[in-house]
């Protein structure tokens, strides 16, 4: 059988949920960002267990068609910004590709469900990226904005100036934490 679960952002999600099945000794075949399969068919009893347990640790457990697909989407974008080097192919050909869908349409649900663009959350996302790169104080700004697929430094500090109300050095310059949870931001 398999799950499409909302708020699976990282690696320790996967580890959370992954505990919870293996709590109702269900066994798994796969689990990744966003979805699990399970070895076996899981009775209704366990998976409203199963739902609430994932509830309690602030995970949905989805059923309807075009939650799971606006999940997807959300967690495509999050993977590629926030754990993929190669930041250079275009979010709504990587969407398009790996949904096998046209992009419009994906964009019209996503916009219609969400109340915001596709491009919208993708800054956000990138926005939040780049703060906790600056955090790390490891790379120059330039290298921040080729790693998260900006065509210059003034392209990335306008979006981040617009986006927090700070330019990235005076964010930097700070040194308060004002990142958020990137499953929050839409």
């Amino acid at each position: 059988m398999k799950f499409y679960i909302k708020n699976m952002v990282c690696p320790r999600c996967i580890l959370a949920v992954k505990s919870v099945f293996e709590n109702y000794n269900i066994e798994l075949a796969h689990i990744q960002l966003g979805e699990v399969i399970t070895s076996e068919a899981v009775d209704d009893a366990a998976i409203v267990l199963v739902k609430a347990d994932l509830e309690a640790l602030g995970f949905e457990l989805l059923d309807d068609e075009n939650k799971k697909l606006i999940e997807q989407i959300k967690l495509i974008i999050i993977e590629q910004i926030h754990y993929k080097q190669d930041q250079h192919q275009t979010i709504s050909d990587l969407l398009a590709s790996r949904l096998h869908r046209d992009y419009s349409s994906l964009s019209k649900l996503f916009s219609a469900t969400t109340g915001i663009t596709i491009e919208q959350f993708t800054i956000l996302q990138k926005i939040e990226k780049a703060k906790e790169l600056l955090s790390y104080n490891e790379l120059t700004l330039g290298e921040i904005a080729f790693r998260l697929g900006y065509s210059s430094v003034a392209h990335l500090s306008a979006q981040f100036k617009r986006i927090t109300g700070l330019t990235p050095t005076q964010f930097k310059n700070q040194n308060k934490e004002n990142r958020r949870f990137i499953d929050k931001l839409s």
